[in-house]
């Protein structure tokens, strides 16, 4: 195995391996693509690498409950659990228009800033993790948000594969919530995925982020009955 290609492999089994945001000595394992179900021996035998390579520690992609089994079996805890939510697309929501425009790379800073503001250092997006949101599925939707004198104030990542669509990311800055803006920001999103044929779309959001749930349900999502989990593990 080997974690120059940012992949590790043994037979058929396969994770994706990155740094856990601006902390190099964090790693962040996810199942890559559509990989068989992942062992406990594999699990180790990739901590081990991860050891020898001088990581301290690392934390899972949200996981569902059956991807989450052998990783506990390998001695993960549960770092944070994350609601899950659901929209099926029937309706667009219909909400009132906002300054919206595509993302340019130049505006990668301004939305750093508003992801810092708006997240818990834990959560907070580095420029590395930011594009590995926006290049996480084959097609993407970058939007942000800005105000009269187009100054960044608000973003929103979409991705569809095929049929299924996520909602990678949504933040506002706090001094300009309860404007309309994240509601503006998903309804755009939603209505992209629409047109591209998407049957369903995902959102995971902190357990104690009552704000954003509240808002996913008035734009139609549904509370799934299923929650996600970040795992974590302390090497030695």
């Amino acid at each position: 195995m080997s974690t120059r290609s940012a992949v590790l492999e043994w037979g058929r089994e396969r994770l994706r391996v990155g740094r856990w945001r601006s902390d190099s000595r964090t790693a962040i394992l996810s199942p890559a693509g559509e990989s068989a179900l992942l062992s406990r021996s594999f699990i180790e035998r990739c901590l081990k690498t991860l050891a020898d390579e001088g990581y301290t520690s690392a934390v899972t992609a949200a996981l569902s409950r059956t991807e989450q089994a052998p990783f506990l079996a390998a001695g993960f805890y549960e770092h944070e659990r994350l609601r899950l939510l659901s929209h099926d697309l029937r309706r667009a929501p219909v909400v009132r228009d906002a300054p919206l425009r595509r993302a340019l790379d130049h505006d990668h800073p301004a939305v750093l800033a508003v992801d810092a503001a708006s997240f818990s250092p834990f959560w907070q997006l580095d420029e590395w993790s930011l594009r590995e949101a926006i290049e996480a599925t084959p097609s993407t939707l970058f939007k942000v948000a800005v105000d009269g004198a187009d100054q960044v104030v608000g973003y929103a990542i979409a991705g569809r594969t095929q049929r299924r669509g996520y909602l990678q990311r949504l933040a506002v800055h706090p001094d300009c919530q309860r404007l309309g803006l994240g509601a503006a920001l998903v309804a755009d999103s939603l209505r992209w995925m629409r047109r591209r044929g998407v049957e369903r779309v995902v959102v995971n959001t902190q357990m104690g982020n009552e704000a954003a749930r509240r808002l996913y349900v008035r734009l139609g999502f549904r509370e799934e009955r299923d929650s996600l989990a970040v795992l974590r593990y302390d090497l030695p």
